[in-house]
């Protein structure tokens, strides 16, 4: 999976419709190994972006959970506490 696709169900508050669409221009990017398509592919890739992102909005609209919706800032401070766990911390200066 593409490690720029972030989870985006039981969040409060919901993910955007930006959210969603970035997250559905990353998945054609990964399926598809373009960045950026040419000319000859520009239709097809943003016809897959608009139908990945249309299913993407129907998933999340109808998946259903009993948890808590998670805190978005939360998160972000989880992934930053395992980024240092992993990565260690910047040399100053950067």
């Amino acid at each position: 999976m593409c490690r720029n696709i972030k989870t985006l169900f039981n969040f409060e508050p919901a993910a955007s419709d930006y959210e969603v669409r970035a997250a559905a221009v990353q998945f054609v990017r990964k399926l598809s190994g373009f960045n950026k398509p040419s000319k000859a592919n520009e239709e097809a890739f943003q016809l897959a972006v608009e139908e990945v992102t249309a299913a993407a909005q129907k998933l999340l609209g109808s998946l259903v959970t009993n948890a808590e919706p998670r805190n978005r800032e939360v998160e972000a401070e989880r992934a930053k506490i395992r980024s240092v766990k992993r990565f260690g911390t910047a040399r100053e200066g950067q």
